[in-house]
C-alpha cells in the first residue's frame, strides 16, 4: 500500500493510465476481430475495408505504446496478406 503523498499520486496516475490502454488494448482487439470475420465470409470488399480501418487503430496502439511496435507491424503484414488472399481463395 502507498504511504507516501508521491507514491500515493503515483498510483493514482498507473489507475488512470491502465484504464486507458485497456480500452486501447479492447479497440485493438475489436477491430482485429472484424477483419477475421470479414476474411472468414470471404467477402473480399468486407475484408479490405475492416483492414483499412483496423490498420491505423494497430499503429495508434503502437505510437501510444499499448503494443510493441514490432509486433503491431508483424499483425498487419499478415491480415494483410492474407486479406490479400481471400479473392484469390474463391
Amino acid at each position: 500500500m502507498a504511504n507516501t503523498p508521491s507514491a500515493k499520486k503515483a498510483a493514482r496516475k498507473i489507475a488512470r493510465r491502465t484504464a486507458i490502454n485497456k480500452s486501447r488494448r479492447s479497440r485493438v482487439r475489436t477491430f482485429l476481430r472484424k477483419v477475421e470475420e470479414a476474411i472468414l465470409t470471404g467477402d473480399k470488399a468486407a475484408a479490405q475495408a475492416a483492414f483499412k480501418a483496423a490498420e491505423p487503430e494497430l499503429a495508434r496502439a503502437a505510437s501510444k505504446g499499448v503494443v510493441h511496435r514490432n509486433t503491431a507491424s508483424r499483425k498487419i503484414s499478415r491480415l494483410a496478406s492474407r486479406v490479400k488472399a481471400v479473392g484469390a481463395a474463391s
